[in-house]
């Protein structure tokens, strides 16, 4: 996989004078996985990092559910930085990806919709096996 495989995807969102409503369906509709586990990062110090690890093969959509946010993806070849601070935008992360998240802003919330359950196996912990791995895979 490559880092051109990742990308914004615009979510719907209902607009109302009461506030807006944004919705996300699995099954390819919305998000080109079917979504087996949602988590969320919340009270995220300033100045600390989160991520630093790599998937073989999860897929992750990314969303900022309030504040904001930077991601730094980087398939071994090549490093790319998306700021996420809109709720109706996600940031799909396919598999073999290695991946940071800094720069939150106060009081930050980070949903991800993944693709798989927890499984300890499939991460890369250690960038350097990530490179190898990622390298021999191109």
């Amino acid at each position: 996989m490559s880092i051109n495989n990742c990308l914004i995807i615009d979510l719907p969102k209902i607009t109302d004078p009461r506030g807006n409503l944004t919705f996300i369906e699995g099954g390819g509709r919305h998000v080109p996985f079917d979504i087996k586990r949602v988590y969320y990062l919340y009270d995220v110090p300033g100045g600390a990092e989160r991520g630093g690890h790599g998937h073989k093969g999860l897929h992750q959509l990314i969303i900022a559910m309030s504040g904001s946010f930077d991601v730094v993806l980087d398939d071994g070849c090549e490093k790319k930085r998306f700021h996420l601070n809109r709720s109706y935008y996600g940031l799909y992360v396919c598999p073999m990806i290695w991946r940071e998240l800094d720069n939150f802003s106060s009081g930050s919330v980070c949903m991800v919709l993944a693709s798989n359950l927890y499984d300890e196996e499939d991460y890369y912990r250690d960038y350097d096996l990530f490179l190898k791995a990622a390298r021999g895979k191109k």
